[in-house]
């Protein structure tokens, strides 16, 4: 017979001896900072051309209406924390490319489109 004492686990005891997983600390969340919209710039790859800078989501997928293929543009998101460009992978910019001509479509069946 194994002793209880063997068998349950002391609060705090490590499964390995010496390793230990460091403590969470609760993020510095300031409830009085609300998120900001992401901005977004958009480059044509064969061009270099700047087809759009700083704008926001809706914007960039209005730009990507013109693009004939996914592949024809480099888009990058503007990091908040460390106020840097990143480009965005082919499965973020296809989640923009995929909004393409749907913007439009809910403009045109919103009700109160009509009466502006």
């Amino acid at each position: 017979m194994v002793p209880l004492e063997r068998i349950l686990r002391k609060p705090g005891s490590d499964a390995v001896p010496g390793f230990a997983l460091p403590e969470l600390k609760p993020s510095p969340a300031d409830p009085t900072e609300s998120p900001q919209p992401r901005m977004f710039r958009v480059i044509d790859v064969m061009s270099r051309e700047l087809l759009a800078d700083g704008v926001d989501a809706r914007s960039a997928v209005s730009v990507l209406n013109d693009v004939r293929s996914i592949v024809d543009v480099t888009v990058y998101v503007r990091e908040p924390k460390s106020e840097r460009w990143r480009m965005l992978t082919l499965g973020e910019t296809r989640a923009l490319w995929d909004h393409r001509g749907r913007i439009e479509e809910a403009e045109c069946s919103h009700p109160h489109s009509a009466a502006q």
